[in-house]
Order: structure tokens, then C-alpha cells, then sequence
């Protein structure tokens, strides 16, 4: 009996060194490989093939709608737009103050020009005799014309930023324009290319109903829950004693299983668990 390990208590054992990493798995001992064997035509098997074929046409569809360029234009473009319109937005806003701004300021003006005007009519009508009521009017008159002229020219800066206003808006609005045309013009790229697709795919759901009615109900599941599980492939192809649906070659009594399996076997690839489908090339 060995010698216990020196810094383990009583009745632990050792860990176990990793097993190297590598790319095959090792054999499966899982429900799938427990369950009872499935044999179904040669024929059949092949069909499978064009069924996958099928299926991965109609999952390169779906990938194609999903990430046709007009999607990440529009999204980009929108994002433009929606900027633009804050911007235009803001731009109308100062417009619309500005122009309450102005029309406030020319009120203040005609007020101003007004009593100005009836102060300079008393004055002429020689109604004011008095010379010390006429210096005072005469003060009045031209305090007034100071105010009016610093209110012309409030005017004057108001119209200013106004008119910058109005130019700003107007060249947004064409900018807001110029974009939703384009966005149109997209659409309706995006809209013809998915009409394509769409018209395309429901071509290969009709190809793949009449080919999975071909094919037996048992290994129609068995093919539709591994596709389910790998990544949208079920049946591979034995090619030249490889796996295409891992890309991975069988060893030496891999192939010697496979090929001393019945025909009519349902055979599995020991790494992606995938059903292996033999023809003339696989290599056995």
C-alpha cells in the first residue's frame, strides 16, 4: 500500500491533475446517446441534407433583413433629423421672441413720438405763454427725442437678430427637409429590399415543407431539436471522413463505427453530436 499524501488529512484524496485542452470531446455518455438507436432510409438521411440546405438559406435571409445597410443609414439619419428638428425648433422659438421683442420696442417708440408730437404742437399753437411752462416744454420736447432715438435704435438691434434668426431658421428648415427626403429615399430602398427577401424566403419555406413531408417523423425531430441546439445546423455531410458540420475529421475508429454501421443507421458525430450523414464521398 502507498504512503498517504503528506499534507492531505486522512480519508481526502489527491486532486486530479487537468486534462489537457484540445479541440475533439470526449465521448458522450448523455440522453442522446442512451436513447434507443434510430434508423431510417438512406434516402431519407440524404433528404435531410437538402432539408439543412433549406434551412440555412432561410437563416442567410433572416440575417440579410436583419442587418440590411439601409437600417444603419436610417438609424443614423434619424438620429440627424431629430438633432436638426431641436435645432429648428430652437431657431423658430428666438424668431417668434424676437418678434414679440420688436413689436413691444415700436410700440414704445410710437408712444414716445406721440406725446412728443403733442407736446410740439402746444408748443406751436402759442398757447404756452409763460416762459418758464415754455422752457420746460422745450425740455420735454427734446428729452423725448433722446428717448425716441435710443428706442429706434433698440429697434434697429432687435431687427438685427431677428433677421439672423429668421436666416438660421430658414436654412434648418431646408437642412429638416433635405433629410427627410433622404429618409424616403431610404425607406423605400429599405422597404423594396425586404419585399425581395420576404418573397424569397417564403419560396424556401414552401421547398422546405414539401421536403420535410418527405421525410420520416421521428428523424424530422431528432433533426429539428439538434438545429435547435447547434447553432441552426442538425445534419452535416460525412465529407472525406470529416464532419462538415464541425469541421473536424473522424479518427480512426470514428470511421471504423461509421462504417460498420448499418445503412439504414442514424449515425452521430462524436464531437458536435450532429447527425452524420454518409454518401458516395465520404471517404469510407
Amino acid at each position: 500500500m502507498g504512503a498517504a499524501h503528506p499534507c492531505l488529512p486522512p480519508g481526502h484524496r489527491p486532486v486530479d491533475h487537468p486534462r489537457a485542452v484540445g479541440t475533439r470531446r470526449p465521448r458522450r455518455s448523455d440522453d442522446d446517446s442512451r436513447s434507443p438507436q434510430l434508423n431510417a432510409a438512406p434516402a431519407d438521411q440524404i433528404r435531410l441534407l437538402d432539408l439543412q440546405k433549406l434551412d440555412t438559406r432561410l437563416n442567410q435571409l433572416d440575417h440579410r433583413r436583419a442587418n440590411l445597410p439601409e437600417h444603419a443609414e436610417l438609424k443614423k439619419l434619424n438620429s440627424q433629423l431629430d438633432q436638426q428638428r431641436d435645432l429648428l425648433v430652437a431657431a423658430e422659438t428666438e424668431v417668434g421672441d424676437t418678434e414679440r421683442e420688436q413689436t413691444k420696442a415700436e410700440q414704445d417708440v410710437d408712444q414716445v413720438r406721440r406725446r412728443s408730437e403733442r407736446d410740439q404742437q402746444r408748443l406751436d399753437s402759442g398757447m404756452v405763454t409763460s416762459p418758464k411752462d415754455l422752457e420746460s416744454l422745450q425740455s420735454e420736447i427734446a428729452s423725448l427725442a433722446r428717448r425716441q432715438d435710443s428706442l429706434e435704435t433698440v429697434v434697429l438691434e432687435i431687427m438685427e437678430r431677428q433677421e439672423t434668426a429668421a436666416e438660421r431658421a430658414r436654412e434648418l428648415a431646408s437642412a429638416v427637409e433635405g433629410l427627410e427626403k433622404t429618409g424616403t429615399e431610404l425607406t423605400a430602398r429599405r422597404d423594396a429590399a425586404t419585399a425581395e427577401i420576404d418573397a424569397e424566403a417564403e419560396r424556401v419555406r414552401r421547398d422546405r415543407e414539401t421536403v420535410a413531408r418527405s421525410v420520416p417523423e421521428q428523424l424530422l425531430a431528432l433533426y429539428d431539436k439538434l438545429r435547435a441546439q447547434h447553432g441552426g445546423i442538425g445534419a452535416a455531410k460525412l465529407y472525406q471522413k470529416q464532419c462538415e458540420g464541425c469541421r473536424l475529421e473522424l479518427n480512426i475508429t470514428e470511421i471504423n463505427e461509421v462504417r460498420a454501421a448499418p445503412s439504414d443507421s442514424v449515425v452521430r458525430c462524436e464531437n458536435c453530436r450532429r447527425i452524420l450523414v454518409r454518401t458516395p464521398e465520404s471517404g469510407l
